[in-house]
């Protein structure tokens, strides 16, 4: 018999005349569905012929989820497919091709996208593609989800239709009575060029004037004159045994960067050899911080310096004067022409005489690392025509500017007479991502798509073409330019098509889709190509040069801002400088000596955050006032430096307008200025990430040796392994065990190893890791705290003598606690870094460790040690004792001090629903009071055995990856399983060079390091 037992579940259920009651039983949704929110408001509804289905049948999942920021978690709202797009299966990523082209950075990638959202930037690493995405590239996808971008087009500052800028600028285009002018940055695009070309057919009066930020004119000058094209020389160094740099810092942005994965291969010691690099320079460089031998000099010593090099190598005797280091230039000269065929020389003076003293220098040797013929045309500015432009639109002769992909209000050093010509023009519009400096005062601000938004083509170098694809509909109501353009002719074929047609005879025989697919077509290039030029004409003007009174500015772009595009994206504003570590910020470098002399001051106060002092730099009428002044060991004396791509206010959030516009200071497009230094009052308050300038002695963190050593000793003199005392017996620290271990032989066990050798200390692994692990944003106040959150670092160090071996032995010579050689006064002296150190980068993320200290510690066992050799954490068990990062000798742990995740008190990108949108859905956004960390990407090495599962087969010897070594196009990090003795993990394992951090405290880390070999 059944039970008349009446259940309740709450109290209220027993008033029958309950109508919270009755409502819940009657909805099964308690609130109103928000449809109108994202369909529209309700009488646009009411009136609209199209129901809701077929509303979201045409616009699918992806669109209505950008609306309602899905992607953020919790999930809030949710909307089914109706209809599932077939090439999107949910949870599983999509992977598109693509070409990265704005300007200033040119690569090929690749794009990781989760449910129609682009998430993380990846490299392509197909044969032939130009890889090598850089911290800025890495970051670009989180510019996609700026909410400050322009989201309609403006006229007059108001919102307008598409059609009403068509209407307006073509009626400009026909009433011209004075100049059109078409200004853009460098897009290197064959099909734009085709359709400029038609435009300025349809329109006589226009002309296209190219301006690069910063610009790269000496060098093109030079190759024009020599080579007759408007380009730049290419250069593998992974041909060169002798790499001469003078003032180039080709590890950097030089010539548009992308070289460092050929130099890693040189600089590895294999069968006794490696390369050997001499960087001549006057600010400290990533270039220069990796070179075996640096030699600082002014700019005017490294004309000299220049001119000597090539008397050397091609027997001339142009007189020329004398450096301050005319012994280690001549030894530089002669190994370079020693090598021969084997040696290059670059150079990224701006000076036409240098740049043609480096063809001349290059062509002597027979160098197989220059490459002319197959020339790159990343950078096409014209100076000359940007500064008649400025002339002409004061003069009132521009009737029509249309502007794309810059900001000259704020770039030119002359910004202001730019700003005063706009008044003067008829008509300007700007096709921008935001409202600038410049749009801010153009008539028409037009809204332009991201280029993960955009079609497009582009030629990086001569035989090889790119493709960029669009890989999510445009968010925002934008058009790109070259649209613009075929409006503007009276064509009513989209780009798209037209950009298919005009790319039939640069594909190299391959199909379209397959082009799209590949993202690129490379072609080989036959033949050489020989300069003709006055080469001593050259060296002789070259050695007149005389240096300027006063100090010597040298004006450069930062590894994170490059040229200041990107400056309202937060992970590059907290991204740490490879070589100062300072973040959120620009700042004059100078030497110590120059600092003493001007009274500038650094120092560290109590919380061990750094001070510095203020100082005014005046360049001709330019003025500066309030610029921060960092003590940068290894500037060459007489000079400072200031980086570009700071110092903006306009569609920027507030945290992200910091810094000083060195722009101001660039005059005729020259980076090295004649500056005065006058020191201010006031105190900076630096974001330095990194307070350790020495290594102190401490031999068992960074391992390094020299070449000959390496060839002529066994392995236990250079990389000797750490002992401890057993029963009075000194044995390996390796064979002791504290520990009951497991069999660690079944299944994966997965070992990054990196080598110090290849690593450039670029920091593109640093923001990958940010993607791929939804790594917060805190600020400059809380990085000055020590709170920042990167899982991952690389840390810098400075040796205190000329080299890391003499730090050594100083250390080791210590003798008794007082004196001139005791060790109290000598381990202050260590703490000094040398005028000219040996600088040495290593990335440190958590070891994990097998035996790991934090995990012994934690009391809720939040942290454990998983089959596959990762070191977990749970972060619903975390209940933030913080045991664990004090126990945690390599410090690598981070704690969520705040809830950084829809904070406005953290007003970055996780703060907003367009922001939230870049979150990886494989990893959880964590909340306050937890501890976070590496965690060798989990998710990653997940997914990887999922699919292989999935298709039927064992996982490949080389298929597991992680975001730092994916992200690494130097070589250094290399991910993998070391139970499979044919990947490349398990044999770089066995390699006499691979060390551990700290290996006498029997942590026995899953992370190994290789010892640093230089060739001194």
């Amino acid at each position: 018999m059944a039970s008349n037992k009446k259940y309740w579940k709450s109290v209220e259920e027993l008033n029958e005349n309950s109508s919270i009651v009755e409502r819940l039983g009657n909805n099964e949704f308690v609130e109103e569905i928000p449809t109108e929110d994202f369909l529209g408001d309700k009488n646009t509804l009411s009136s609209s012929s199209t129901s809701r289905r077929d509303f979201l049948k045409y616009v699918g999942f992806s669109t209505a989820a950008a609306s309602l920021a899905a992607c953020e978690g919790p999930v809030k709202k949710s909307i089914p497919y109706v209809f599932q797009p077939e090439e999107i299966v949910p949870g599983v990523a999509d992977f598109y091709a693509t070409t990265v082209a704005d300007g200033f950075d040119f690569v090929n990638v690749l794009i990781k996208t989760r449910e129609g959202r682009p998430i993380k930037v990846e490299n392509n690493f197909m044969e032939n593609a130009l890889t090598g995405a850089n911290a800025r590239v890495h970051a670009s996808v989180l510019s996609l989800y700026d909410s400050l971008r322009l989201k309609q087009p403006k006229i007059d500052n108001k919102a307008a239709s598409w059609s009403d800028v068509d209407q307006k600028i073509k009626a400009s285009l026909t009433s011209a009575t004075g100049q059109i002018v078409l200004l853009t940055n460098t897009m290197a695009s064959p099909s734009t060029d085709k359709l400029i070309a038609e435009f300025k057919a349809t329109y006589p009066a226009a002309k296209h004037i190219v301006y690069d930020a910063i610009g790269s004119d000496a060098a093109l000058d030079a190759y024009e004159q020599a080579y007759g094209e408007r380009a730049l020389a290419d250069y593998n160094f992974g041909k060169a045994d002798v790499i001469v740099s003078v003032g180039a810092d080709f590890l950097g942005d030089w010539q548009g960067g992308g070289y460092d994965s050929e130099y890693a291969k040189g600089r590895v010691p294999k069968n006794g050899k490696m390369s050997k690099h001499i960087q001549i320079e006057a600010n400290m460089s990533l270039s220069g911080a990796n070179a075996d031998k640096r030699i600082p000099l002014t700019v005017a010593e490294q004309k000299l310096a220049l001119v000597k090099i090539y008397n050397i190598v091609t027997g001339n005797a142009v007189s020329v004067g004398n450096t301050v280091a005319d012994a280690e230039i001549i030894k530089a000269a002669q190994q370079l022409k020693a090598a021969g065929t084997n040696g290059v020389l670059v150079s990224g003076l701006d000076d036409v005489n240098a740049q043609l003293l480096v063809f001349a220098i290059n062509q002597a040797l027979g160098s197989q690392a220059f490459n002319p013929a197959q020339p790159k045309y990343v950078r096409g500015g014209n100076n000359k025509e940007v500064a008649q432009l400025v002339k002409d639109m004061n003069a009132g002769l521009v009737h029509t500017l249309i502007m794309s992909g810059v900001n000259p209000v704020y770039t030119l050093a002359n910004g202001d007479a730019f700003a005063e010509g706009l008044k003067k023009v008829k008509l300007s519009a700007a096709f921008t991502l935001r409202e600038d400096e410049t749009a801010s005062l153009t008539n028409i601000a037009a809204a332009a798509p991201h280029y993960l938004e955009s079609w497009g083509d582009v030629q990086m170098k001569k035989g090889h073409y790119s493709i960029t694809q669009p890989t999510i509909r445009p968010l925002f109501n934008t058009k790109q330019f070259q649209e613009g353009l075929l409006t503007w002719l009276g064509k009513t074929a989209s780009y798209y098509d037209y950009l298919k047609a005009a790319s039939s005879g640069l594909t190299n025989g391959k199909t379209w889709n397959q082009l799209v697919h590949d993202g690129f077509v490379a072609t080989e290039i036959t033949g050489s190509a020989t300069a003709s030029a006055d080469f001593n004409g050259a060296a002789s003007a070259l050695a007149s040069s005389k240096k300027a009174a006063g100090l010597e500015l040298v004006l450069y772009p930062k590894t994170g801002m490059g040229d200041g595009q990107q400056a309202n994206n937060p992970w590059l504003q907290e991204f740490p400088d490879p070589i100062t570590r300072v973040s959120w910020d620009n700042y004059v470098t100078v030497s110590k000596a120059d600092a003493e002399a001007l009274g500038i001051e650094n120092r560290n106060v109590a919380n061990g955050a750094l001070n510095g002092s203020y100082v005014t730099l005046k360049v001709g009428d330019a003025v500066l006032e309030n610029v921060p002044a960092f003590i940068q060991p290894g500037q060459a004396k007489g000079t400072v430096g200031l980086a570009f791509g700071y110092g903006r206010k306009s569609a920027l959030k507030e945290e992200m307008q910091v810094g000083v516009n060195a722009y101001k200071l660039y005059k005729d497009f020259n980076n090295t200025q004649s500056v005065t230094v006058e020191k201010t009052s006031g105190e900076h308050e630096f974001a330095c990430v990194q307070l350790q300038r020495t290594l102190m002695g401490r031999g068992d963190i960074v391992k390094d040796t020299t070449l000959e050593i390496f060839n002529t000793q066994k392995a236990n003199v250079w990389n000797e392994k750490p002992h401890v005392s057993i029963d009075h017996q000194a044995v390996e620290a390796s064979t002791v065990d504290i520990w009951e271990s497991f069999d660690r032989s079944v299944g994966h066990h997965f070992n990054l190893s990196i080598d110090l050798n290849s690593c450039t200390g670029c920091g593109a692994c640093v923001i990958a890791c940010h993607a791929e692990n939804n790594v917060p944003v805190v600020g400059k106040d809380e990085v000055r705290r020590s709170r920042d959150m990167h899982w991952l670092r690389i840390d810098r160090y400075y040796s205190s003598e000329d080299t890391f071996a003499a730090d050594v032995d100083k250390k080791e010579g210590f003798s008794g606690l007082f004196g001139d050689n005791g060790s109290l006064g000598g381990f202050g002296e260590l703490e000094h870094p040398a005028d000219n150190p040996q600088v040495v980068f290593q990335p440190v993320m958590c070891q994990h460790c097998n035996h790991a200290p934090c995990e012994t510690v934690c009391p809720v066992a939040a942290t454990s040690h998983g089959r596959q050799g990762q070191n977990h954490m749970a972060y619903n068990r975390c209940v933030g004792t913080r045991y664990c990062a004090n126990n945690c000798p390599y410090k690598v742990r981070r704690f969520n001090w705040f809830l950084y995740n829809q904070n406005d008190a953290f007003d970055y990108h996780m703060n907003d629903d367009l922001g939230r949108m870049v979150l990886n859905p494989d990893v959880n956004v964590r909340s306050r009071g937890v501890m976070e960390k590496c965690s060798l990407c989990i998710q990653m090495t997940q997914a990887t055995i999922l699919n292989a599962k999935r298709e039927g087969r064992a996982v490949n010897s080389n298929e597991f990856e992680v975001a730092c070594s994916a992200a690494c196009t130097s070589g250094s990090m290399v991910f993998g399983d070391l139970n499979n003795k044919e990947s490349e993990v398990a044999k770089l394992y066995d390699d006499d060079r691979r060390y551990h951090l700290l290996e006498h405290l029997g942590t026995k880390p899953n992370v190994f390091y290789h010892v640093k070999v230089r060739n001194v």
